[in-house]
């Protein structure tokens, strides 16, 4: 049942309860949707444990002076790539075993329900697969997956777990905090020993199917979301601030198609100025009140 999940709020800014006349207002934009496109940020699974980069005073940005690694920086440096790893290898069993909450739960309903027709997420964590939602798009892909720079091959994350546990049999790091993307603190003293394997067909490069900072998105997927979103009749924003631009142009395509829009997230987002509605609620508080 989608009310007996508890959610974890150590990573979800401070915020009052839904107001009454704002679940009012959303069940109006809600019921009044045929066709709604809902694009999800990090806010949506802050409430399954998972820390987001912006929110004040919780986020990544605000508690640390850390910053997720870089495309070119991943691709150019193989002493990056050991450092990324290795941080990930040690975060890799608690970030996968992050469950949906509540809020995810409702979206996969709505899909159920016909209301729903597609779910964009900024996400990479796999939380609205593992809710059971299908029409779905994972915007900067998932951290569930690797694949190779050079031949393509893909191999699931866990499957990669295993190698790394065979290369690395006596190395030993604990961590020191959690970042959104799975990865932890570590001193550069506990990464110089760890063994980085390489692409069993042909020796390239692994990397995560997501897009690191400073990597766009494909035309492909960015042309097959336009298509999603022209089908659509409303825009719903859950979870996200729209600070980066991949998602963001999707609300400037709607307010371009005069689709109304509503944005549930708490604190300011780019889209505050020309959004039908913004409410200031946490998510996995407020979605379960629509009917």
């Amino acid at each position: 049942s989608v009310s007996r999940i508890s959610p974890n709020l150590t990573f979800v800014p401070a915020c009052l309860p839904p107001d009454p006349v704002e679940v009012e207002e959303l069940q109006h934009f809600v019921s009044s949707s045929k066709r709604l496109f809902v694009m999800t940020g990090a806010g949506i699974s802050t409430e399954s444990g998972i820390p987001d980069y912006r929110s004040e005073g919780v986020g990544l940005y605000a508690r640390t002076d850390r910053r997720p690694v870089q495309h070119a920086e991943f691709v150019r440096s193989a002493s990056a790539r050991q450092r990324y790893w290795a941080r990930n290898f040690v975060g890799w069993p608690q970030f996968s075993s992050h469950q949906p909450n509540t809020a995810h739960l409702v979206l996969r309903d709505w899909e159920k329900l016909g209301k729903l027709h597609w779910l964009v997420t900024q996400n990479v964590d796999a939380l609205h697969t593992k809710a059971g939602s299908q029409r779905i798009t994972e915007l900067h892909g998932c951290t569930h997956r690797v694949f190779c720079l050079a031949c393509g091959d893909q191999i699931l994350r866990s499957e990669l777990q295993e190698h790394f546990e065979a290369l690395n049999p006596t190395w030993k790091a604990e961590a020191f905090g959690v970042a959104p993307d799975g990865d932890v603190f570590l001193t550069d003293e506990q990464v110089c020993n760890f063994q980085v394997p390489a692409c069993h067909k042909c020796g390239g490069i692994l990397k995560p199917d997501v897009t690191f900072f400073g990597d766009t998105v494909s035309e492909e997927k960015v042309s097959f979301v336009h298509q999603r979103l022209a089908e659509s009749d409303s825009m719903l924003v859950a979870g996200s601030s729209m600070q980066v631009y991949s998602g963001y142009r999707f609300a400037l395509a709607a307010r371009e198609k005069k689709l109304p829009i509503a944005v549930l997230n708490i604190g300011p987002t780019r889209l505050d100025h020309f959004a039908s509605l913004k409410l200031n609620s946490r998510c996995g508080e407020l979605l379960p009140l629509i009917v």
